[in-house]
């Protein structure tokens, strides 16, 4: 019996530290996607400081990436830029991966 409250203990603790690294890993994505959004609309440093927080927040919105897209998108139409939908979804998955290879870089 103890074995299997051992063993259930384990996978609850791998299930946090998954989850947790999971939201880490987003939200670095998500800065870096706001740093690569400001860049494309010229914003200025402290601008870029404030972008970067506002896409994080975003994707507090609901579960996924859409919040993220929608906010993305929307800004950088109204900036006048012509990035893509597409463009922001293939940025978004060069990011994760940046933002994993960072992330696994500090452990």
């Amino acid at each position: 019996m103890t074995d299997f409250k051992d063993r259930e203990r384990a996978e609850e603790a791998k299930f946090a530290m998954d989850q947790d690294t999971a939201f880490r890993i987003a939200a670095r994505r998500n800065r870096l996607l706001g740093e690569w959004a400001a860049a494309a609309m010229n914003l200025t440093a402290e601008e870029t400081d404030a972008y970067k927080k506002a896409v994080v927040q975003a994707d507090f919105e609901e579960a996924g990436d859409e919040d993220v897209i929608r906010k993305l998108l929307g800004d950088l139409t109204a900036a006048g830029t012509d990035i893509t939908e597409a463009d922001i979804r293939a940025k978004l998955d060069e990011m994760t991966i940046e933002a994993r290879r960072q992330l696994m870089g500090e452990a």
